[in-house]
């Protein structure tokens, strides 16, 4: 089987395109931990061949182990039985063999046995392993439960539970959903109760917990008596034990290796994660900014699966005298999808990085502000934001002033960027199950092939974590307010030396967003607002990765080709949606109520 890694060129060039200068040598302290590790990198070019070498061994993992495992895990599926969940024979083997080779922690500390790697780096490694078997994703993905722990718990709970997490000995679950709580996770209606000894109890009912069966739970609860908000939530830590049921497991679509389950909580002890009130304002949104990255690399290794399927399929599959690759319709469906999946992965990691430079300012802030802390004061705490509060003891100097206000231009971009990947990447990736199926023909719809199943794998990734429609929500205030427009502009005054009739394109689509924003931003009408939401976001999208594409063109003859063809395509789209948007009549909805009811 060939290694995930190497023989996908596209995303070895993203790890030598993105520059990690800073994200690396702030998440090494320097490099100062080379003394402490002796597989710390001791420099840039260390740290780069240690990513290089760690996306090798998953690629090999990926392809020649994983991969061979994944009919058989969607067949078997997860079992029931005297209540606790079995895996597939594969989904456990091969959870062995990623933890045998130290990857159960790759962004945790080292400290706690972890790899310290860049987010980026871990997308790719989620990508490589959703190629091969996204359910198996859903458990080893899971590791931002683990982060979430490592940003927000004490130091008493980290010690406690980082080192198994990093180990491998414990999987984790997000016990967020229930029957009436879905996307609505103000909602939540399972209680927690304080007990005397200061430790809490646990009662109510969670719904469709990816991998529920996990030994340790990070569990939104309502703490507050009285309360119907997302004020009165908390976060808990809970680990398995007899009070804890599970109720049943989900008969899905796809997915199947990837247990889904019904939990029935009983007088649950657990364990107060960070503070009370903050479990969904501030922790649950850090932990479904990285689950939506996640997804986001898990629907791009889906859509590479399936890519490469069409494309085998349609060169063997001969009609007419001839392999239906060379039938024009087909080539272009290829192409179509080959283009569209290397745009959706220049958006991805073009949001791992600013993830990555987020997450590294806040850590780099937090050393400078417990530096400058006087002597025998405490460093404060991080506020909401990542950024430990100026206060008694920690005046700022004019670096960490600069990295303050740099860190909250990375909080809203990254607030925009991550719905954007979640929604392109997941959207693309059913179009590209879709289209392969479609190349595949009748016998794409057997289970003989295993483009059937990487379509029904993808279907659900635009729907957890956050529907695309949702993703609108959250990323339409970024595009109204101009945080995509700054962005824009960075990317507007790269060098495009060797493209500039591509780039006149792009900045004529660009015009063209913004004539719609700034529409709609008149109008000043929330129905308005909200029905073109989407349109706006694809807009925003489309543009974005047409700036991207043409910057990683300059160098590359054959990403030329390909933002030549995705620009062609895009220009088309905007324009289409522009001239929707600024033709609009906010009257006109009020039709929606009678078509939508006929």
């Amino acid at each position: 089987m060939p290694n995930f890694y190497t023989d996908n060129p596209d995303l070895v060039a993203q790890l030598e395109r993105l520059d990690l200068t800073r994200i690396v040598a702030w998440r090494e302290d320097d490099y100062a931990q080379a003394r402490d590790f002796a597989y710390a990198p001791r420099d840039h070019e260390d740290a780069r061949d240690s990513y290089r070498r760690a996306l090798e061994i998953v690629g090999d993992i990926a392809g020649d182990f994983v991969a061979p495992r994944a009919e058989d895990v969607d067949r078997a599926g997860s079992i029931l039985a005297d209540g606790d969940v079995c895996y597939a024979p594969g989904i456990a083997e091969s959870l062995e063999r990623l933890r045998q080779a130290d990857f159960m922690g790759i962004t945790l500390p080292r400290a706690y046995g972890g790899l310290n790697f860049p987010i980026t780096v871990s997308v790719m490694i989620v990508e490589m392993v959703s190629r091969a078997d996204p359910s198996l994703m859903n458990i080893f993905g899971l590791q931002d439960i683990a982060e979430t722990l490592n940003k927000f718990a004490s130091d008493e709970m980290k010690d406690a539970y980082l080192p198994r997490f990093a180990s491998g000995e414990v999987t984790g679950s997000m016990a967020l959903t229930e029957p009436e709580a879905g996307s609505d996770l103000q909602n939540v209606q399972l209680r927690a109760t304080e007990q005397p000894d200061g430790t809490w109890r646990l009662n109510g009912v969670k719904r469709f917990i990816t991998n529920g069966c996990g030994q340790v739970s990070l569990v939104l609860a309502r703490s507050e008596e009285g309360t119907t908000d997302a004020r009165g939530l908390s976060m808990f830590l809970y680990e398995r034990d007899e009070h804890m049921r599970i109720r049943r497991l989900e008969d899905k679509l796809g997915i199947h290796g990837s247990p889904t389950c019904e939990l029935q909580f009983d007088d649950a002890p657990a364990l107060l994660v960070g503070e009370r009130r903050r479990g969904l304002t501030t922790y649950v949104m850090s932990l479904m900014n990285g689950a939506r990255l996640a997804i986001a690399a898990q629907a791009q290794g889906i859509a590479e699966a399936a890519c490469r399927a069409a494309v085998k399929y349609a060169g063997e599959r001969v009609q007419f005298g001839a392999p239906i690759a060379t039938l024009t319709p087909v080539a272009a469906m290829l192409a179509d999808m080959k283009v569209s999946l290397e745009a959706a992965r220049a958006l991805l990691y073009e949001t791992a990085l600013i993830v990555d430079l987020k997450e590294g300012l806040e850590h780099r802030i937090a050393q400078l502000a417990a530096a400058n802390a006087a002597p025998g004061v405490t460093a404060p705490t991080a506020d909401a934001g990542g950024a430990p509060p100026a206060g008694p003891g920690a005046a700022p100097t004019a670096e960490l002033k600069d990295l303050r206000a740099e860190l909250k231009r990375f909080n809203r971009l990254a607030s925009l960027y991550t719905p954007l990947a979640k929604a392109c990447c997941t959207e693309m990736a059913n179009q590209v199950a879709y289209d392969s199926l479609q190349v595949h023909g009748g016998s794409g719809y057997m289970r003989d092939f295993a483009v059937e199943r990487h379509a029904r794998d993808a279907r659900i990734t635009n729907i957890y974590e956050g529907t695309t429609q949702l993703q609108v929500v959250a990323a339409i205030g970024g595009v109204l307010s101009g945080t995509l427009a700054g962005r824009l502009d960075e990317y507007d005054a790269g060098d495009y030396a060797r493209t500039p009739e591509l780039l006149a394109r792009v900045r004529h689509a660009r015009a063209r967003l913004q004539a719609a924003v700034d529409h709609v931003r008149a109008l000043d009408d929330t129905r308005y607002r909200d029905f073109h939401s989407r349109r706006l976001v694809d807009m925003a999208i489309d543009v974005a990765c047409g700036y991207l594409l043409l910057r990683d063109a300059q160098g590359d003859a054959r990403k030329l080709l390909v933002a030549r063809h995705f620009v062609a395509a895009m220009a088309g789209r905007v324009e289409g949606a522009a001239a929707t948007v600024l033709g609009g009549d906010p009257g006109q909805l009020d039709e929606l109520a009678t078509l939508a009811a006929d």
